[in-house]
C-alpha cells in the first residue's frame, strides 16, 4: 500500500488506481455522502505529486539502464547481463551488486565476500562458552538488503539448487523466526556463489539459466 493508499484508507476511502488520481479525488465521498475535507485533498495532492515526481525518475533511470544493457560494451555491464542469466535475479538486483560490491573490488576469498558485505559473524564469548550471535552488519547495507532479497528470490526460482535444497532442510520446518535466521545465511552463500560465478564463469550448484 502506497502513502496515498493509507491517508485515502484511514477514511474508508479507496481508489481503482493511482491514474488521473486528481480526478478522481473530485467523486470520492465520505461515510456521510460529503466531499473530502480541503486539508485532506491537499495533503494527498502533495504526496501524490512526490509520488509522480519519483515515479518519473525511477522510469528514467530504468529506461536509461536497459539502453546500457543493449549496447554498453563496458566490463561492469557485462557482469551484470552475466548475473541476469540466472534464474531469480532482475536488472535491479545485478545492477546493485555490480555497481555497488563485485565491481569496484578484486576479492581474494570468500571470507573477504562476506565481509564486506557485512555478513560475517559475530563471535560471543562467556566464561569456557562460545557462539555466534548473527552477523556484524557493518558492511554495505544495501547490498546485505539486496543480497536477502535475492536470497528469497533464489529459492522461489532455483527450488533445485543445492543452496534452496540446504535451506529447506536446515530451516524449512522451523517458524518465522528460524527462517529469518535461515536466509540470512542463504544471502551469504549466494553472494559468495555469485561470485564465483562471475569470476569463473561456473554456475551455483544445481542453479539454471532463465531461457532464451
Amino acid at each position: 500500500m502506497t502513502r496515498i493508499e493509507g491517508l485515502l484508507s484511514s477514511q474508508g476511502l479507496r481508489v481503482p488506481s493511482l491514474t488521473k488520481l486528481p480526478e478522481q479525488l473530485e467523486a470520492l465521498r465520505l461515510w456521510d455522502g460529503s466531499p473530502l475535507p480541503p486539508g485532506l485533498r491537499q495533503r494527498v495532492l502533495r504526496v501524490y505529486a512526490h509520488y509522480t515526481f519519483l515515479s518519473e525518475q525511477i522510469a528514467a533511470v530504468e529506461a536509461e539502464r536497459r539502453a546500457q544493457l543493449q549496447t554498453s560494451t563496458d566490463t561492469h555491464i557485462d557482469k551484470v547481463r552475466q548475473l541476469m542469466q540466472l534464474k531469480g535475479i532482475g536488472i535491479n538486483g545485478a545492477w546493485l551488486l555490480v555497481m555497488e560490491f563485485f565491481g569496484w573490488r578484486a576479492f581474494t576469498n570468500r571470507r573477504e565476500v562476506g565481509g564486506l558485505a557485512g555478513f560475517t559473524p559475530t563471535p560471543y564469548q562467556s566464561g569456557e562458552s562460545a557462539r555466534e550471535q548473527g552477523i556484524t552488519k557493518s558492511g554495505n547495507r544495501h547490498v546485505r538488503w539486496m543480497t536477502t532479497e535475492l536470497a528469497w528470490s533464489w529459492l522461489r526460482f532455483q527450488p533445485d539448487s543445492a543452496l534452496s535444497v540446504w535451506f529447506r532442510e536446515r530451516f524449512g520446518s522451523g517458524g518465522k523466526r528460524l527462517r529469518r535466521i535461515g536466509i540470512v545465511a542463504v544471502a551469504r552463500k549466494l553472494l559468495i556463489a555469485l561470485w564465483r560465478f562471475l569470476e569463473t564463469g561456473v554456475l551455483p550448484q544445481g542453479a539454471v539459466l532463465k531461457e532464451g
